[in-house]
């Protein structure tokens, strides 16, 4: 079978997964600075998924697509390194403050302006949002089949594809036409390493913006190896309707937030024995922390 056209959208969150005493500023929100900008983890067990299907069929190109400002592109990167063909950075200051639904609505204008695509690949959910809405959004806007849950991809021809997905009650094999939209849990296998020789050929690959922001020159470069360009696009280039982006275009609005840190006051050593365990169970339930 001829290689296909996968589509893998990926976002870089702030890593929630340390958060201290300063993740939060005083008014509720994330205090981005305090935290690293890194690739999303489910997003990378899609990149995996991408990736062996592109092992398995010779001939498959896949394409980043993020959303975000100019730094976002350092994850076009960290695909590139990993085995990704190309990415676009789909960045816009009307972008900003969009929930879900602005999301999903940019994304899915943005890749109907990349052309033919035969798989779009998600992780489930980001963690700076853990909403999992984003793609089952972006297979509503295309009018697209979907599946979610993905952990492996069974089988692909040039019509149609078998996944196994993993459901709280166990697992199912299911099969859907293509195109169509897949979403990967974290239980998926991890992304591969980067690769040395991927590192070396990709690590001046550039936005315009970056290039034009650059200390360091390397025009020839760009000129003569035109896989280093990454491609930027914008509010204007996706044909967006303005009121359906940004914070004009999310419904979503939040009403309070509650900062909470949990600060642990004391410890309990118990005995392997079963007196000790019978002591914290009373404790518990006398406390009415259980029961």
């Amino acid at each position: 079978m001829k290689g296909l056209k996968i589509i893998v959208l990926a976002k870089q969150v702030p890593d929630t997964r340390n958060v201290g005493k300063d993740a939060m500023k005083a008014d509720g929100t994330v205090n981005r600075a305090a935290l690293p900008a890194i690739f999303n983890p489910e997003d990378l067990n899609a990149l995996e998924l991408a990736l062996r299907v592109k092992d398995s069929v010779p001939g498959t190109v896949i394409t980043l697509l993020t959303m975000g400002p100019g730094r976002a592109a350092e994850i076009i990167r960290e695909g590139l390194y990993r085995g990704a063909d190309s990415g676009v950075l789909l960045t816009d200051r009307a972008f900003a403050g969009s929930d879900t639904l602005a999301t999903s609505y940019a994304l899915a204008q943005a890749i109907r302006e990349m052309g033919h695509f035969d798989l779009i690949v998600a992780g489930r959910q980001a963690i700076d949002g853990d909403t999992a809405q984003v793609g089952p959004q972006v297979a509503e806007k295309l009018n697209l089949p979907q599946v979610t849950y993905v952990e492996e991809v069974l089988k692909v021809d040039e019509k149609s594809i078998t996944l196994r997905r993993r459901l709280d009650n166990g697992v199912e094999s299911v099969k859907s036409p293509l195109p169509m939209v897949l979403t990967v849990n974290g239980s998926a296998p991890e992304c591969r390493s980067r690769n040395v020789k991927r590192l070396m050929k990709y690590k001046h690959a550039q936005t315009i913006t970056e290039k034009q922001e650059a200390t360091e020159d390397y025009t020839h470069l760009f000129d003569n190896r035109p896989y280093l360009h990454i491609k930027e696009m914008t509010v204007a280039d996706i044909q967006a309707d303005a009121d359906q982006l940004g914070l004009t275009g999310s419904p979503t609005k939040v009403k309070k937030i509650d900062n909470v840190v949990l600060q642990a006051k004391d410890a309990k050593r118990l005995s392997a024995a079963d007196e000790g365990i019978n002591e914290l169970m009373r404790e518990l339930i006398e406390s009415h922390v259980i029961g």
